[in-house]
C-alpha cells in the first residue's frame, strides 16, 4: 500500500508541475474568470515575472517528484542510518 501511495504522490507532483509550468503561458491564463471579474488583477497576473515565478514553482514541483523517484524507500525492518 505504501508503494501505491508513493507512486500516486509522484504522479500528482509531476502532473501539478506540468500544469504550473504550462498554464501561465497559455490562453486560459489570459482569459479567465478572475481577470474579467477583478480587472485590477490584470497588471499583476499578466506580468512576466509573476508568470515566471509560477512556472518556477512548477519546475520545483517536478524536481521534487524526480527526487522522490530517485530516493530509495526504507525497508520496513531496516534501521535508519
Amino acid at each position: 500500500m505504501n508503494r501505491i501511495f508513493h507512486a500516486l504522490l509522484v504522479l500528482l507532483c509531476i502532473e501539478m508541475g506540468v500544469i504550473l509550468v504550462c498554464l501561465p503561458w497559455s490562453a486560459i491564463w489570459d482569459q479567465n474568470y478572475f481577470l474579467s471579474r477583478f480587472p485590477s488583477l490584470i497588471p499583476v497576473l499578466l506580468h512576466p515575472a509573476v508568470r515566471g515565478a509560477i512556472s518556477g514553482l512548477g519546475v520545483l514541483d517536478i524536481w521534487v517528484a524526480v527526487g522522490m523517484i530517485r530516493r530509495r524507500p526504507q525497508e520496513a525492518g531496516a534501521p535508519h542510518p
